[in-house]
């Protein structure tokens, strides 16, 4: 009891009342900064679902990466708020925060070094996700590698590709990445035709098979567009080239051109349009009898002559 009235005569009340208050008015605008961010926070959030939206982004997978960031932007955000207000307390009360500031700094630097791949691929995927450049459902290629994306993470960017092989990619390791179906895919076609046939002729069956297509009910709701026929492309060894394309809704383009290509090869039937195929001519030199006349004196020979 003496040691601490002791206590509270050695204490000067001025300084203890100011400094009282100056760090009651530390956490006041440390709440108030709080409120500023998850104000600011929300109206982010507002504008990034009306974004996906517009966008025609499946609600769910919007849902799931708009909550990813905003969470991702308030733990930062929070740590660094009360980190601040921590180290200006301690210097509030007294206590020299310099050598904190500097350990801070060298345990940062060491950690830094130590996890320099681990910091570069959680904000490559930062941005990947903020930038929504590929979601879960979509076909990418990533470094060459084709598949579904079945996860996104902040680390990894996880694909499965048509055999069911996973393959897993660290988002600071991404050099390229090709996205199939952003928005709307398309099939890109190259048919081959006989050089005999009138390609004028055969334009005009093909666009009659992709109205067909366009007005089937299984498939107009999966074509964005008519399809293109976009004409003789190229001179091939054996076949004139016809390119087009079919414009269709995201991973929807290999099903809608599968059946093109069914239809088509029925059509081409219908017309007597050839497709050119490999082939191969056997020649036996002008001084040989063709091949089914060998075949009748080796015959003879074995009967003997016919009477």
């Amino acid at each position: 009891m003496d040691t601490f009235q002791a206590f509270l005569a050695t204490l000067e009340w001025e300084t203890f009342i100011k400094t009282g208050l100056r760090i009651t008015l530390i956490l006041f605008f440390a709440w108030a900064g709080v409120k500023l961010i998850q104000h600011l926070l929300n109206r982010l959030e507002g504008r990034l679902v009306k974004k996906s939206e517009r966008q025609g982004e499946p609600p769910s997978e919007s849902a799931k990466r708009i909550e990813t960031i905003v969470r991702l932007i308030k733990q930062a955000a929070m740590l660094f708020l009360w980190l601040t207000v921590g180290l200006v307390i301690l210097k509030e009360l007294g206590v020299e925060i310099a050598p904190i500031i500097a350990s801070a700094g060298i345990a940062g630097l060491a950690i830094g070094f130590g996890a320099q791949n681990l910091v570069r691929d959680i904000i490559s995927g930062f941005f990947i996700i903020l930038e929504n450049q590929i979601r879960v459902g979509d076909v990418a290629v990533v470094n060459g590698t084709g598949g579904l994306v079945e996860k996104i993470n902040f680390r990894t960017i996880i694909l499965r590709d048509l055999g069911g092989v996973v393959h897993i990619f660290p988002n600071g390791s991404v050099t390229t990445l090709s996205n199939l179906t952003n928005e709307w895919s398309a099939f890109v076609f190259d048919i081959g035709v006989a050089y005999k046939e009138n390609t004028d002729r055969v334009i005009e069956v093909m666009s009659g098979v992709g109205q067909s297509l366009m007005d089937d009910p299984a498939f107009a709701p999966l074509i964005l567009e008519p399809p293109e026929i976009f004409g003789v492309d190229k001179f091939a060894d054996s076949a004139v080239i016809i390119k087009g394309r079919i414009k269709t809704k995201p991973i929807r383009q290999w099903f809608v051109g599968r059946e093109y290509l069914r239809r088509i090869k029925h059509a081409f039937d219908e017309n007597n349009i050839e497709i050119p195929f490999p082939h191969r001519t056997l020649y036996f030199g002008e001084e040989s009898n063709p091949f089914n006349i060998q075949l009748l004196e080796k015959q003879e020979m074995i009967e003997g002559p016919k009477q």
